[in-house]
């Protein structure tokens, strides 16, 4: 995967023409973007999210590593772009008011707990994503949605919503992986 390290701090001026290119190449209008940097040909797991007048448009993402970053950024951006089964597929029309935003994942790791309470604890805010896993039931959230969710216990609840779950839900079996991201985002249209 990946390593933190590897990535430079000024990686979204490669990111993000990689995502834009990938969502117009999808919609027909082909454009291209420097994809030559050594460090996206490592595994990289990421999500991309897309806003349009700061609301959510979109965002499709990966855990896991599986692929080279470069790819998953491209599959990510069309992904979130066409298949968020929570929106109708955006349309060429549409990119130029559309910004998009790049989180590139670190490695999720298991987290420890005896109970709810406990496992809440833990949880920083503002900086850990949170997988949450019951059963085959499965969510996650990433570090941002803090800003709308602050507190632990509400962000918590709706992850649980998002599986499906009821609000207060809470069993043995319960699973928690968190991570952290470092993303960068389009300052205004392109």
């Amino acid at each position: 995967m990946t390593t933190e390290s590897a990535i430079p701090t000024d990686a979204g001026a490669t990111l993000l023409p990689i995502a834009r290119a990938a969502i117009s190449r999808a919609l027909g209008h082909p454009q291209e973007a420097a994809q030559d940097a050594l460090w996206l040909q490592a595994p990289g797991a990421c999500f991309v999210t897309l806003t349009q007048h700061g609301a959510l448009r979109g965002c499709i993402g990966t855990l896991e590593a599986h692929r080279t970053l470069r790819q998953d950024v491209r599959a990510n951006a069309v992904s979130a772009a066409l298949r968020d089964p929570r929106f109708a597929p955006l349309t060429f029309a549409e990119l130029p008011h559309t910004q998009i935003e790049v989180s590139v994942l670190s490695a999720p790791q298991e987290l420890r707990f005896q109970s709810e309470a406990h496992a809440l604890s833990q949880l920083q805010p503002g900086v850990d994503g949170v997988v949450f896993e019951f059963q085959q039931r499965r969510s996650t959230f990433l570090p941002q949605v803090w800003e709308q969710l602050p507190t632990a216990v509400q962000f918590m609840a709706q992850l649980k919503r998002k599986a499906g779950l009821p609000e207060n839900f809470w069993a043995e079996g319960v699973q928690l992986q968190r991570y952290t991201v470092r993303k960068w985002q389009e300052t205004g249209s392109s």
